[in-house]
């Protein structure tokens, strides 16, 4: 069977560390076309958190985007501005922050689904449709 490939940007945002903050993906097929875009307010919440509350946003949508393809079939290239996320799922960096690990542990059940998962640490200037979707989330709350 071919291999599906996907490219996901995710970003997560607060206002304050923590405060507002919402989440932004754009998953693409591996030749660019845009299969779907989302964002989420969620809550009060920290920076760091965020980002991974995006990263299982996108991990999620991905998994179910096309219920006929086999999630072993698929590659997914995962493209997000926080190095400390992408090192951390890398496995580079141990998770220390106590309120990371259960998120953390989350994104590891859901990458493990992939057959095969990349994750590549951008410049914010490479993710901007995601952090736009992070704003958008934020404005349409007055926050």
């Amino acid at each position: 069977m071919a291999k599906t490939h996907y490219i996901l940007n995710t970003d997560g945002g607060s206002r304050g560390n923590p405060g507002p903050a919402a989440a932004g993906i754009v998953l693409r097929s591996g030749d660019g076309e845009v299969l779907k875009t989302a964002s989420r307010y969620l809550g009060e919440t920290t920076n760091n958190q965020a980002e991974y509350r995006a990263l299982l946003l996108g991990l999620e949508i991905a998994s179910t985007i096309d219920p006929r393809i086999s999630l072993a079939d698929v590659e997914i290239e995962i493209l997000m501005d926080s190095e400390l996320i992408v090192r951390h799922m890398q496995g580079k960096y141990k998770v220390r922050a106590k309120d990371l690990i259960p998120l953390y542990e989350a994104a590891l059940e859901l990458v493990n689904k992939f057959g095969s998962v990349k994750f590549e640490h951008v410049v914010r200037e490479l993710n901007t449709e995601a952090d736009a979707l992070v704003n958008q989330a934020l404005n349409r709350l007055g926050k």
